[in-house]
């Protein structure tokens, strides 16, 4: 069945009010991306500090910004493994718990190459519990109703954002940055819920049967079977590997460099920085849910086309500005566009793989993206340590005109417009 099929079969039936099963996954998986993305994010208010207490260099800060995102490759593949062995529900609070440990232990490090190990733990955390999210998620909806209820899951992590920048403002200028990361036991919270509260899908049981039975077999190399479907999966990793570099720079190092335009050198205590990135992150929240509403009406070729040369163009903008003002305003227009285009990831790639490995090619395609992705921080780093702001910003544009060529040569974004969207 297709997702037009789908979207028919739906309008036939009252599936719009969900069932109490559905409300516990999106609850359960929403506030599990709140809470871990609030300890991810906590880096981008305390990364400033700890390179002056702990001596560390640009590189070397871009290094452990770019650890969670290697550490993702390796934890999509693994957990995604044991989630189709053992169970959706117990790997995503193994994958939190890694997460919230990985956090706390930063508040007793004290050198990079030991940091680097704990952003490594945590990005193996993140990167599983993405791909067992979204499988829950598509078990648990009908594909027509996936894209929305992955871009509200999506939209908890942008909230998790804005609790970590209010919580490094009202932390780090009396206690430090060691004690933001002691907050990293929130997640917790979410391991209990989904223990007590969220069940294995029929689908899920229904498919380990099938593989018991021999009615099915796991087959990872359909992802590139075809020399159509490999160009398809590298092209998209292309762009996922641009949608990585675009977020975790801006987001690792966006404080870093509102400072540095804002001409600020107390790190500690520049706290309306941290409040700063509020309006930012409500606009990366913003551009998820109108980049969903958009790509359902004019389909994924067009606005992603859209998205794309908005987000070099207003990047680009982001060199011009010198006040607060203007940085932040521009800075929520630069989150809406470049950030928006996430939730779409997940749509497209449901639509573009057959059922039985769309889980699997979602944590594959997303893992190596962010893992490729992961060096723009450290590119960032070398940047920033030997050229300008400018450079930087003038860099981030560039990567999303590459990444509009490579989308406007996939053959497939076409076909989902006319059939699919």
């Amino acid at each position: 069945m297709t997702i037009s099929q789908s979207i028919d079969v739906e309008q036939t039936t009252n599936t719009n009010k969900m069932t109490s099963e559905q409300k516990v996954v999106l609850g359960s998986t929403t506030l599990g991306f709140t809470l871990d993305h609030m300890d991810a994010t906590f880096l981008s208010f305390a990364l400033a500090p700890m390179i002056v207490d702990l001596n560390i260099t640009g590189t070397q800060a871009g290094v452990i910004a770019a650890m969670s995102n290697w550490g993702a490759l390796l934890g999509s593949i693994l957990f995604g493994i044991l989630a189709d062995r053992i169970g959706r529900v117990k790997v995503l609070s193994y994958t939190i718990l890694l997460v919230t440990f990985a956090t706390v232990l930063l508040a007793f490090l004290d050198n990079a190459h030991t940091i680097y190990a704990s952003r490594f733990l945590l990005g193996m955390g993140t990167g599983g519990e993405y791909g067992v999210s979204m499988a829950l998620i598509a078990e648990s909806f009908r594909a027509s109703r996936v894209g929305k209820m992955s871009s509200i899951t999506a939209i908890g992590g942008q909230v998790g954002a804005i609790l970590a920048a209010i919580l490094a403002t009202l932390i780090m200028p009396a206690f430090g940055w060691r004690a933001l990361f002691l907050v990293g036991f929130l997640p917790l919270i979410v391991v209990y819920i989904v223990r007590r509260h969220l069940k294995e899908t029929q689908e899920f049981k229904t498919l380990q049967k099938e593989y018991k039975d021999g009615k099915k077999k796991f087959n990872l190399a359909i992802i590139a079977n075809t020399p159509k479907k490999a160009y398809t999966s590298f092209a998209l990793i292309i762009m996922l590997t641009i949608q990585t570099a675009g977020y975790y720079g801006l987001m690792n190092w966006l404080p870093t460099i509102m400072r540095k335009q804002l001409g600020i050198t107390a790190t500690v205590t520049a706290g309306y920085v941290n409040l700063g990135m509020i309006p930012i992150i409500l606009g990366m929240a913003a551009g998820m849910m109108t980049f969903g509403t958009i790509l359902d009406r004019i389909g994924p070729r067009r606005v992603f086309a859209i998205f794309l040369i908005a987000s070099a163009l207003m990047i680009y903008a982001f060199t011009f500005a010198y006040n607060m003002w203007t940085l932040t305003i521009l800075g929520a227009i630069v989150g809406f566009f470049s950030n928006g285009m996430y939730g779409g990831y997940g749509a497209v790639i449901s639509a573009l793989y057959p059922p039985e490995i769309r889980a699997t090619a979602a944590n594959t395609l997303m893992g190596s993206g962010r893992a490729l992705g992961a060096f723009s921080s450290v590119v960032i780093g070398w940047i920033m340590d030997n050229f300008s702001v400018s450079a930087v910003l003038m860099s981030l544009a560039a990567m999303y005109i590459i990444s509009l060529v490579v989308m406007l040569s996939i053959p497939g974004f076409k076909t989902l417009a006319q059939q699919d969207y």
